[in-house]
């Protein structure tokens, strides 16, 4: 999981390098978000779902109780 991040900051490391070349500010700001920001995010996303997916779910208050009764 750790590794992902890393390589998330890499590419975001080179998307902002690529958005500071541009000849202006507009077409910075914008090569940044479609070229680092939304695919980054997505991404993330998309393969943090495995992980959400597995954690156990939070116990609630009612569930204690159940387990504290037995």
């Amino acid at each position: 999981m750790a590794a992902m991040y890393i390589i998330a900051i890499a590419w975001l490391y080179v998307t902002t390098l690529m958005a500071l070349t541009e000849t202006s500010l507009v077409a910075g700001v914008l090569s940044f978000a479609l070229y680092g920001v939304a695919p980054t995010a997505l991404l993330l996303w998309l393969f943090g779902r495995r992980a959400r997916r597995h954690q156990k779910p939070p116990e609630t208050e009612g569930t204690k109780e159940l387990e504290a009764d037995r």
